[in-house]
């Protein structure tokens, strides 16, 4: 059964065709991600509580985050896997592997670079993003940012060697790397912080950069990779990258000062306000990295290449299938953040220095992300499939317009909500994002075979709606039976009202006969029992996830 198991899982030994398969493996591999990084933040929580040592440690995310985005995530999602994908896919080998290394040489130079620079204006650039903090708290931003800022330079090549992997649909590795960088920053925060204190956090996530990067590089060697220090500026396909990656990496500015402009903002409000919404927007991005990230990711390359072989039949196909797929798992999830918000966070974050006054705060500020959970999960895979058709100035475009909106929001919402008119903002603001990027992929590419997607669409909600009536009718009577004043109490009640509302999302399911519902439960056989439970003519007629 293991043997079994690993040839069918490990994508690091076989390649994954499927877009499903690949992002059950993404999906699966995520889950103990996710899993870590609620562990992780339940450590910081009891630890710190929501106070001025997680809002200095939060704040000096910023810049290196920032310094990641531009320079790397750009590149990567927006032009390298295409191009290499194509390279690849034409039997360009040798093109494919010049590229690389033209990536690796740049990035080490301008990453290092900028990383220099920003450690020397460290103290200004921290003033600027915390100017509501006390001086000692920016100075403390300071001193962490400086520390973090090698983080950059491992996740920028580790970002490389995954957009190799993803273009070999192999996903194994890639998709391991998140779960060692998380356990990076839970060594800092149980270990080095016993004896360096705050700077043991830092520490705690250079280690995970470092984890990130280690884990993919055997892989990658083996599929091809000779790495080499070389920059040929004119290398066509270096420049195609680079002219394809300009419009993404505005986009990422425009998003990055937004999400520096709620520092600023969270600066201003009371101690503890930016922790609140890290930790609820960490909360709510477990279903989001799980099906969102997971679905986008593993479609990326099948969109890359049927729209480089001209053959949009199958690029719509494959689009709307993998839609249906995300909505089919969001939406239930979104439903059981917004009924039982308050018994996730408890349990999560509910420990040592966090009071019920942080967790009435983090709880609403769950609901309300929840509200745009659905949005925020499908805008990775439209903004994918721009990228697939080699189009970045729409994502652009329409990010620029939606994070104006986003910041005229805040501004407004936070003078009577606080921190949670921040969230309100960025919850408002996604779903206008998604719909705007919708609308104007079926103006470019046509029909997105809509009708598929809102038949089940519709299915999934109403399934939705009962199981949310059942899960509040179970909450409120388990509170009149069990005590709902310790862990205990609260974990049988959010789990009770879990178990009853699984139950019934399944029998609806059934009798609406939601087709993605059958097509997972084969999926999940064939992955944990190697059971071919499909035949291949009836697998090619449900399409869904299997394909």
């Amino acid at each position: 059964m293991i043997s079994l198991l690993k040839n069918r899982m490990f994508c690091g030994e076989k390649t994954c065709n499927s877009i499903g398969q690949a992002a059950f493996l993404i999906a699966i591999m995520g889950l103990a991600s996710r899993f870590l990084g609620l562990i992780r933040d339940r450590i910081l929580a009891s630890k710190f509580g929501a106070g001025d040592e997680l809002d200095i440690y939060y704040a000096a995310f910023k810049i290196p985050d920032l310094i990641f985005n531009l320079l790397i995530l750009g590149a990567l999602s927006a032009a390298f896997v295409p191009i290499f994908t194509s390279l690849i896919s034409n039997k360009k080998e040798k093109e494919a592997w010049t590229l690389v290394n033209n990536i690796f040489s740049l990035v080490l130079i301008v990453v290092i670079f900028v990383a220099l620079i920003v450690f020397l204006f460290s103290s200004q650039l921290a003033g600027l993003i915390t100017f509501g903090f006390e001086q000692e708290k920016r100075l403390a931003v300071a001193s962490l940012t400086r520390i973090m800022l090698l983080s950059p330079i491992f996740l920028g090549f580790s970002g490389i060697l995954g957009g190799i992997l993803n273009s070999f649909r192999k996903f194994f590795f890639y998709s391991l790397s998140p779960i060692f960088y998380n356990f990076g920053i839970i060594i800092g925060a149980l270990f080095f912080t016993e004896f360096m204190g705050l700077p043991g956090l830092a520490w705690g996530v250079v280690l995970g950069a470092v984890f990130h990067f280690l884990i993919q590089l055997p892989e990658t060697i083996r599929c091809g990779l000779r790495l080499k220090f070389k920059i040929d500026i004119f290398d066509a396909n270096l420049r195609k990258m680079i002219f394809l990656m300009i419009p993404r990496t505005m986009g990422l500015a425009v998003a990055q000062i937004n999400f520096l402009v709620v520092t600023v903002l969270a600066s201003t409000l009371n101690a503890g306000s930016l922790a609140i919404f890290n930790l609820a927007n960490n909360i709510q991005s477990v279903p989001l990295g799980l099906f969102g990230i997971s679905f986008a990711v593993a479609a990326f390359p099948t969109l890359a290449s049927s729209w480089s072989t001209n053959n949009k039949k199958d690029f719509i196909h494959h689009f709307s299938k993998t839609f249906n797929n995300i909505i089919f798992f969001i939406i239930p999830f979104s439903a059981v953040f917004i009924v039982l918000r308050a018994q996730i966070v408890r349990i999560i974050l509910g420990a040592g220095k966090f009071d019920w006054e942080d967790t009435i705060l983090t709880f609403q500020a769950l609901g309300i992300f929840s509200l745009s959970l659905f949005a925020q999960s499908i805008i990775p895979l439209l903004a994918r499939t721009f990228y697939a058709i080699h189009d970045t100035k729409t994502p652009f475009f329409v990010g620029i317009f939606s994070e104006a909106a986003n910041l005229l929001l805040a501004l407004t919402l936070i003078k009577s909500y606080g921190i949670l008119g921040l969230v309100w903002a960025f919850s408002i603001s996604t779903v206008l994002n998604m719909f705007l990027l919708l609308i104007i992929l079926r103006h470019k590419v046509g029909k997105l075979q809509e009708e598929r997607i809102i038949s089940s669409a519709w299915k999934i909600i109403i399934a939705t709606l009962i199981m949310s009536t059942g899960m509040q009718i179970t909450k409120y009577e388990i509170s009149y039976i069990i005590d709902m004043r310790t862990f205990l109490g609260v974990f049988i009640q959010m789990g009770t009202s879990l178990l009853v509302g699984g139950l019934i999302f399944w029998v609806v399911g059934k009798l609406l006969k939601i087709k993605e519902f059958d097509e997972f439960i084969c999926l999940v056989k064939k992955k944990t029992l190697g059971l071919r439970t499909l035949s291949e003519d009836k697998r090619d007629e449900v399409g869904g996830i299997i394909n």
